[in-house]
């Protein structure tokens, strides 16, 4: 096997950025309609139960087609379905200026939920075709942190292009962008041949969903999405109207600090992937005790940001708190797991049946956030915020057991 070369390496963080830069379209176009959700409330005559509802279907069709877009994936390849499912969701964003109710606004939500599905099993699977397992914690980290870049950079742009020219054309103009980002993934992107470093050793394999949910160590990757994903919908969907609604900030405040979080998550999700690669270099800990340390640390600053977030704040402070909160989830690093548990020929599969099962706790909870918040608080939301990590940890300790070590299917 020949030595990894610079030129290797220029290609493969070329690569990582496509799929980082992937991730941020991704996170603008689904954050659009969050971001706008109190104005467009306003003109439209929305209740809260009806904005829940519609992002309780953008998640069950993100949840339905998650499982089925990471085997298509596994089956017809990274290059060709990224770029489908890329330019397809940019489409239908685009589509989301020409809604005018309720039911057509959730038809465009069920669509973007469809489209948007394959983003994270082809990201991943992409990061276990290039990366060795010792980076890709910090390539998933980068890959993530566009999740980040996305929902931090849709807040200004949103509200600038919605203050400037209406709410229709930020949803026309954010929706073009992954055309453009296409071009460049249909130019870069193939799959490392045999003879490139670090790339050897994984025969394509045919594995059945049985074989992978039989498995204990699937369930402690799952156990990450079940748990953690309710989280990361509600931050995404909720943080505006929480903002407006508890701190009683208006549109254009919102814009001007509601980013705040988003960036934290993207700092978080790299310092997840970098702090144990620095652990593991200088204090000889192996990638376990590296990464369990971090995600243990992540999972007990969370409840204690979540019990001060309850009691009564200024909106200043509350933002510091949702971003240590977004800052501790990058650290976790939920979708990492799979990685560091498998070998790559399934890493697009366990990582949409994970998402799926995710998915189908968060459908659950949207609605649950849309009756709490609209009857009651949001007080209970942030009390299983603050224990949803310290189960999933807990779980992935019992299921799991040593990160690093790969579980085949023999």
């Amino acid at each position: 096997m020949s030595m990894d070369t610079s030129g290797f390496q220029e290609r493969k963080w070329r690569i990582g950025w496509l799929l980082c830069f992937a991730s941020a379209l991704n996170y603008i176009d689904r954050n659009t309609l969050a971001i706008l959700a109190p104005s467009i409330q306003k003109e439209l005559h929305w209740s809260d139960v009806d904005y829940g509802n519609i992002t309780a279907l953008f998640v069950f069709s993100y949840t339905i087609m998650y499982a089925i877009s990471g085997r298509i994936i596994d089956r017809i390849g990274t290059r060709k379905g990224f770029a489908y499912s890329v330019g397809s969701w940019s489409l239908v964003s685009v589509l989301h200026a020409f809604a005018s109710t309720v039911g057509q606004f959730s038809v465009a939500r069920f669509f973007l939920g469809i489209t948007e599905s394959a983003n994270f099993p082809a990201g991943v699977r992409s990061i276990a075709e290039w990366f060795p397992i010792r980076e890709r914690a910090l390539a998933v980290g980068l890959f993530s942190a566009g999740s980040a870049i996305g929902a931090t950079l849709a807040v200004p742009l949103v509200t600038f292009i919605a203050l400037t020219w209406g709410w229709r054309m930020a949803f026309a103009l954010t929706g073009a962008l992954g055309f453009v980002w296409l071009i460049f993934w249909l130019k870069y992107y193939y799959v490392p041949a045999d003879e490139e470093p670090l790339q050897l050793a994984d025969p394509v394999r045919s594995v059945s969903i049985k074989q992978i949910l039989w498995k204990k160590q699937s369930w402690g990757c799952f156990a990450g999405r079940i748990f953690i994903d309710p989280v990361v919908y509600f931050f995404l969907f909720w943080i505006p109207k929480y903002l407006s609604d508890v701190q009683g900030l208006p549109l254009a405040d919102i814009g001007v600090t509601a980013w705040l979080p988003y960036a934290a998550m993207g700092v978080g999700t790299i310092l997840g992937g970098y702090i144990p690669g620095v652990l593991m270099k200088r204090l000889s800990w192996s990638l376990d005790r590296s990464r369990k340390t971090i995600m243990l640390i992540s999972s007990l600053l969370i409840p204690v940001f979540c019990f001060v977030l309850v009691q009564p704040t200024s909106a200043f402070t509350a933002i510091l708190l949702l971003s240590g909160i977004l800052l501790a989830h990058g650290l976790w690093s939920n979708l990492t797991l799979p990685t560091e548990v498998y070998p790559k020929y399934v890493q697009a599969t366990v990582t949409g049946i994970g998402g799926t099962l995710g998915g189908l706790m968060s459908v659950i909870t949207q609605k649950l956030i849309g009756i709490t918040v609209g009857e009651y608080s949001y007080v209970p939301v942030f009390i299983f915020i603050g224990s949803a990590y310290l189960i999933a940890f807990i779980l992935v300790q019992l299921w799991i057991g040593k990160l690093g070590q790969i579980h085949s299917f023999d």
